[in-house]
């Protein structure tokens, strides 16, 4: 549900915020022409970037796609246009994973 991981999102980015790290360091949310999205959440300088994320791809058809990653400290990922909820929800859960 969307609602519950971008809700979720904004908390994570919030505990995230001292006066120092999001000015270096942010989220973007963006949209590509497939058409999709494309989703980039800095994780230096929090508690995830020392953990290791195992690249997902799932492909169920032409327009129902996602990837995930990470790649230079970001945790990053791509989807059709109906994937966004699959993508923050990968990052969710992984973030809270980490923690356990």
């Amino acid at each position: 549900m969307i609602d519950n991981s971008f809700i979720w999102l904004l908390n994570w980015y919030r505990s995230q915020c001292d006066s120092e790290w999001e000015h270096s360091y942010g989220i973007k949310i963006e949209t590509v022409d497939n058409p999709g999205w494309w989703v980039s959440i800095d994780i230096s300088e929090t508690e995830l970037e020392d953990f290791s994320f195992e690249m997902i791809e799932i492909e169920r058809s032409e327009e129902n796609w996602f990837f995930c990653k990470v790649e230079n400290n970001k945790f990053q990922g791509g989807g059709g246009v109906l994937n966004l909820v699959d993508i923050l929800d990968t990052f969710k859960a992984w973030a809270i994973s980490v923690r356990e």
